[in-house]
Formats: C-alpha cells, structure tokens, sequence
C-alpha cells in the first residue's frame, strides 16, 4: 500500500480511529487550524484521491483528532451544546460553527454524526479548529457529569417549555435532538428545565435551534 493510498483510506470512520488523523480540504478550512497539519498535499493527482467533493478543490490536509475528554470540555466552558442523534453532518458542523461564534463547547453523543466526517469537517468552515468538542458521549451520563460539575442540563423541546428568554443564567448545557426524532423521555427526565423556541412551523431543523438557544444563552451567560 502507498502511502497516499494509506491516507486515502481516512476517508472512511473505521480507518480515521485507527489512525486517529482525519482530512481537511481547501485552502480556507486548512488555514484555520493554529498548527501546522501531519501532512499537506497540493499535487492535483493526491488532491483528486484525496477529496470527497465532484470537484476537487485543494489542498487536502491531514491533521490528528482534536476532540478533548468530556471533563477537559466543561472546564473549558461555561455552554456547551450537547447533540443526540443529530445524524446529519452538515447539521453537526453547522452547530460547531455556532458554538464558536458564540463561546460555547459541544458535546456530541454516541449516534450523532462523526465529527471527522468530510462532511462534517467542512460544514464546520474551520470552526473545528477553535470550538472544544467532545465525542461518542453517553448522554446521560454526561448531563450526570454536567450536574455534579455545576451546570443546569436544559432539554430543547417542541412544546411545553420556558421561551429562550427565560434560560437560567451560570453554567448550561443544551440538549439538542433530531428535527424528526427530538429527544428520548429519558433524556428528557435528566434535564431540570426545559425549553421551547417559539414558532410558526411545527418544528425546527436542529442546526437552527441549537444556533439560536446558543445566541440567547450567550447574551445571558457571558459578558
């Protein structure tokens, strides 16, 4: 096997934990991250077997996994947003972009899309590089693990809950599920308040809720 034939294989999740390296592509995404990448390639041969787009864009860059212990997270933020079942990826990088537009962390439970999915990677638009982000949680036992550590587990809901508004100030944590699904009754029992945006449709796609729970939490949370 090549080499370049070895890092093509990132492009699939069983190879990427193997390596624990994942890709980026293009110019604007790479230049985001704050340390040089493992590799980078610009030859328009490596860049085609590399990409994953119709058109290849260039360069393809190769960096190690970035994402942090679920404690390492809460010590870093005060907000974090936390992502059951959300399995679209572009969704899961459209909230990491807002994460860190707004100062928060995000917390991606087991089921969610993968964080080093091509996709994923370039929805977030270099956010990757700068947002905290913990992975392949349990979610409950991460909202147990929020609790003891002094933050208020907040359930996103259709109906029924306190408008944005009203979000307690300190230390949140935001659950967020699929627009279709939402979250389990148990997951819903482990959080102490509830929330609900209101609106017109019947429901939101998750990448818009969670981008405007994070705004008006900010406004309330940080200075």
């Amino acid at each position: 096997m090549t080499p370049l034939q070895r890092l093509a294989k990132l492009k699939h999740k069983k190879h990427r934990e193997a390596e624990r390296m994942f890709l980026a592509e293009g110019p604007n995404l790479v230049k985001e991250s704050k340390r040089p990448p493992v590799r980078l390639l610009t030859d328009p041969t490596a860049v085609r077997k590399l990409s994953t787009l119709t058109t290849p864009t260039g360069p393809v860059a190769v960096f190690p996994f970035l994402d942090v212990s679920p404690e390492e997270l809460l010590r870093a933020k005060d907000l974090v947003v936390l992502l059951h079942g959300v399995q679209d990826p572009g969704n899961v990088g459209t909230v990491i972009r807002a994460a860190h537009a707004f100062g928060a962390g995000v917390a991606l439970a087991r089921g969610t899309a993968d964080l080093y999915n091509p996709k994923t990677v370039r929805a977030t638009m270099g956010s990757i590089f700068h947002a905290p982000i913990s992975r392949e949680l349990d979610t409950l036992q991460f909202l147990e693990l929020g609790e003891a550590s002094g933050f208020t587990p907040v359930a996103a809901m259709p109906k029924g809950g306190v408008p944005p508004g009203s979000l307690p100030r300190g230390k949140l944590i935001l659950t967020v599920g699929s627009e279709g699904s939402g979250l389990p009754e148990e997951v819903v029992s482990a959080c102490s308040k509830r929330v609900t945006i209101p609106a017109l449709a019947a429901s939101l796609n998750a990448a818009v809720a969670a981008s405007i729970l994070l705004y008006e939490a900010q406004r309330r949370v940080l200075p």
